[in-house]
C-alpha cells in the first residue's frame, strides 16, 4: 500500500457521533480494529443514528441466566452484555468461602487472559454484617492479607478491584496492600463514619461501590460514606441507575456533586435478560418479580436485572442528563477508573473500535467490538 493511501477498513457515514464534548454529525473511520483519522473501504450509511462508545461496566455479576460465580457459564453472561453494547465488562464475585473464591478467581483469570472479561472484582468477603445486602453474613470475615494475596496470585494479574468495609480491623492495611499491588480498593457495604471513609481514601481507596446502597446513609450531622465520596475529587462513585436502587432525583444530586466522577454500573445478576423467576446469587436464593431482584422471602435488593444500555438510556430519559454526559458516565468514567481509557471509553483515533449504534430512542441496534460487528444472535450468549 502506498504510504499516502489510507488503510482499508470501514466508514460509518451520516452518523451522530457522541463525544465527551457533544454530538457531531459526520463519519467515523475504522481500520484494523481501531478508530482512525482516515480509512478507505466499505461505507455504512447510518442515516443519522447515534454512534456511542461501547459501554464499560465495572460492576456486574452475570446475565442471561449465568453467573460469574460459575466460570464455566461466564461466557454466556459476557456475550449477553456484549450484545447490549457493553464491550468492556468486569466479572464481579459475591462473598464466598475461601475455596469457592479461589476456584472462581482461577477460572475467571483464564477468561480475562482470553479477553472475554476485563478483569475480576471481588465484592467481599470483607464487608460489614450490618450492611451485607445480598451477601451471606455467615461468610463475611475480617480483612485477611494472606487470603487477599493468595487470590491476587491466583488471578495472575487479573484481579482488578476489591470492595471492602473500611471500619473492619485491618481494612486500611488491606487498602494499602491493594493499592500497592495494582488492585483498585473500593469502599462499600459499610457502616463507617465519614472520618473512617476519608482515611480509606487517604490510604489509597479510589472507588465508592454503588453509592447510597449498602452503606450508612447521608445525614446532615454525619455525612458518612456518601459525603466523603462525593467530596473527594480522587474518587469514582458507582451508581446503579435502574430506578430501583436510586431514584432519579437522588441520581441528579450525585451528578450535580460529582458529574465527571459518576460511573454508571448495572450490578446485574443472572436474571438480567431472563424475566421474573427464582435465581441464585452466590449461595443466596433470589426472587425476581416485576424486574426487581430481592432475597427470597425478604426485601433486601439483590443486584439488578438491567443492562448498561438500560442504565445509559435512563440517565438521559429519567435523570435528564445531556447524552454526552450519559455516555461519559457509561463509558469514559469507568474506563478511567479501571485504567483502560487508553484503549476504550471514547470514540478517539487510536482507540479500539468498540461502539454501539443507537436509534432515536437510544436503543441499541448494533454493536461493534474491535471493529467487528457483533451478531445479534449472540444476545443469549453461548455455553
Amino acid at each position: 500500500m502506498p504510504e499516502d493511501e489510507p488503510p482499508h477498513g470501514t466508514i460509518l457515514t451520516n452518523a451522530r457521533i457522541v463525544t465527551p464534548d457533544g454530538v457531531h454529525h459526520g463519519d467515523l473511520h475504522i481500520a484494523d480494529g481501531k478508530i482512525t483519522t482516515a480509512a478507505a473501504g466499505d461505507e455504512i450509511d447510518l442515516a443519522g443514528r447515534y454512534v456511542v462508545p461501547g459501554f464499560v461496566d465495572m460492576h456486574v455479576h452475570g446475565g442471561a441466566g449465568a453467573s460469574y460465580q460459575r466460570p464455566d457459564r461466564a461466557r454466556r453472561a459476557a456475550s449477553f452484555h456484549l450484545a447490549h453494547g457493553t464491550t468492556t465488562t468486569m466479572a464481579s464475585l459475591v462473598t464466598g468461602d475461601e475455596r469457592e473464591l479461589a476456584d472462581a478467581v482461577t477460572g475467571l483469570a483464564d477468561l480475562a487472559a482470553d479477553g472475554v472479561i476485563a478483569g475480576i472484582h471481588l465484592e467481599g468477603p470483607y464487608l460489614s454484617r450490618d450492611r451485607c445486602g445480598a451477601h451471606d453474613p455467615a461468610l463475611l470475615r475480617a480483612p485477611d492479607l494472606a487470603e487477599f494475596r493468595r487470590l491476587v496470585r491466583l488471578g495472575r494479574g487479573h484481579v482488578r478491584m476489591i470492595t471492602l468495609a473500611p471500619e473492619l480491623p485491618g481494612a486500611l492495611d488491606l487498602v494499602r496492600e491493594a493499592a500497592g499491588s495494582g488492585v483498585i480498593a473500593a469502599v462499600g457495604h459499610t457502616e463507617a463514619a465519614g472520618d473512617t471513609v476519608r482515611a480509606a481514601f487517604a490510604a489509597g481507596a479510589r472507588v465508592a461501590t454503588h453509592l447510597f446502597n449498602a452503606m450508612r446513609p447521608l445525614h446532615h450531622r454525619e455525612g458518612g460514606p456518601v459525603a466523603a465520596a462525593l467530596n473527594d475529587p480522587r474518587v469514582t462513585v458507582e451508581l446503579i441507575n435502574d430506578g430501583v436502587h436510586v431514584e432519579p432525583a437522588v441520581a441528579r444530586l450525585a451528578f450535580a456533586a460529582a458529574g465527571p466522577r459518576v460511573a454508571l454500573i448495572t450490578d446485574a445478576m443472572a436474571a438480567a435478560g431472563m424475566g421474573d423467576g427464582d435465581y441464585r446469587l452466590g449461595v443466596m436464593d433470589v426472587q425476581v418479580r416485576g424486574g426487581r431482584a430481592t432475597l427470597a422471602g425478604g426485601t433486601a435488593i439483590a443486584g439488578s436485572t438491567i443492562t448498561m444500555a438500560d442504565a445509559f438510556r435512563r440517565a438521559v430519559t429519567a435523570v435528564g442528563l445531556p447524552i454526552e454526559d450519559a455516555v461519559r458516565a457509561a463509558s469514559l468514567t469507568p474506563a478511567r477508573a479501571l485504567g483502560v481509557a487508553d484503549r476504550c471509553g471514547s470514540l478517539e483515533p487510536g482507540k479500539d473500535a468498540d461502539l454501539a449504534v443507537l436509534d432515536g430512542d437510544l436503543r441499541v441496534l448494533q454493536v461493534m467490538k474491535q471493529g467487528t460487528i457483533v451478531p445479534r444472535a449472540r444476545i443469549l450468549g453461548d455455553n
